[in-house]
This record gives C-alpha cells, sequence and structure tokens, in this order.
C-alpha cells in the first residue's frame, strides 16, 4: 500500500530514499498503533511527529517508530497518572 505524501514533508528536503524510509515509519507506526484511515487527526499528528525527528536527523525507519511509540507511551502513562490524582466528580 502506498502512502500519499503528506504536506508538512512536500516542504521538507529529503531525498527519494529517506522520504520512502519516513513512509515506512509511519505505516509501521499507524499499523502498531491501530489506527485506521479514518483517523485523521491522530494520523496527522504520527505524521508530524515522524517529520520533525527527520528533520532532527533521524530518519532509520526502526529508530522513528521505537522513538515514537516511546513517546506515544509515555504520554498514556502521564495521561493516566493525572487521572488516577484527580478527585471523582461523579462518585
Amino acid at each position: 500500500m502506498a502512502t500519499e505524501l503528506h504536506p508538512c514533508l512536500r516542504d521538507a528536503v529529503f531525498e527519494p530514499e529517506e522520504i520512502h524510509a519516513l513512509a515506512v515509519a509511519f505505516d509501521d507506526i499507524c499499523r502498531e498503533m491501530d489506527l485506521p484511515a479514518t483517523a485523521t487527526v491522530a494520523r496527522e499528528v504520527v505524521a508530524t511527529r515522524v517529520i520533525d525527528l527527520a528533520r532532527e536527523g533521524l530518519i532509520d525507519p526502526a529508530h522513528l517508530k521505537g522513538r515514537v511509540l516511546h513517546e506515544v507511551r509515555l504520554v498514556q502513562q502521564v495521561s493516566t497518572d493525572s487521572e488516577m490524582d484527580r478527585p471523582n466528580l461523579f462518585p
């Protein structure tokens, strides 16, 4: 399945093989997170993060995938911790 070029990526300067690596990472991340094509907002967040990391020099698909999924797990943990600290307003 071919990934459509993300609009943010059109303005970035990457070699064709780098773009392919970013597309592979993006597809793998979305698959791992079970994000359907209809989850446009979540997929946009993933795409933006992949592109940001690539602009910082992280191009390897496996490393990109690992980094983004690690960040997602951290956010989920912080969110869970915050909910546990919040008082229950509706007992």
